[in-house]
């Protein structure tokens, strides 16, 4: 039951300490589940963030769900998650009984503004510690590229490109088994 609940409240911390959605989880999530516990992987994570960009839903949640599952099975998967949303249940359902009070206020825009900027720049250490990590030669690399390119430039959908990204990692594995 303590492993359980152990979950359910690092969950919740993770879920109650962050703004900006799934991406802006990431650093929150490194540090809790890698550093902290030692849980999972820091290559666990990056696989995790994978697939939760692949399947239906909302990053984070499903990367609380795989974490879950991987610590405790099942009901690990369904408390961590609970414990992600449980935070933002409550805070929603506050701030949507007063925020048609105080929406048209100038401070809270600034406020909001601000906010936004924040995540940003918190989430670019751990984008620039998950290239490292996850660019390990000349093809990871090419692949990082084209990706980065498709996405911000061409406009390309994220499960478009994730899913070409794992075709030509796919591919270029297989060739270099062939060559071997």
């Amino acid at each position: 039951m303590n492993q359980y609940l152990n979950l359910f409240l690092t969950f919740a911390k993770v879920g109650v300490t962050t703004f900006g959605g799934g991406y802006a989880m990431l650093p929150i999530l490194q540090r809790e589940l890698v550093d902290n516990r030692g849980w999972i992987t820091e290559g666990d994570l990056n696989d995790y963030f994978a697939v939760a960009q692949c399947t239906p839903g909302v990053i984070a949640v499903n990367t609380a769900t795989f974490t879950g599952y991987r610590i405790a099975g099942n009901l690990g998967g369904i408390v961590a998650t609970l414990g992600l949303c449980f935070p933002s249940i409550v805070i929603i359902v506050i701030i949507a009984t007063f925020l048609s009070n105080f929406a048209d206020i100038p401070a809270v825009g600034y406020a909001l503004a601000g906010i936004r900027a924040g995540v940003c720049a918190i989430m670019i250490p751990v984008v620039i510690r998950l290239a490292r990590n996850s660019i390990v030669d000349w093809a990871s690399g090419l692949i990082f590229i084209a990706a980065v390119v498709l996405a911000a430039f061409v406009g390309l959908s994220p499960i478009i490109v994730v899913i070409l990204a794992g075709v030509c990692g796919y591919v270029i594995r297989t060739l270099r088994d062939r060559r071997k």
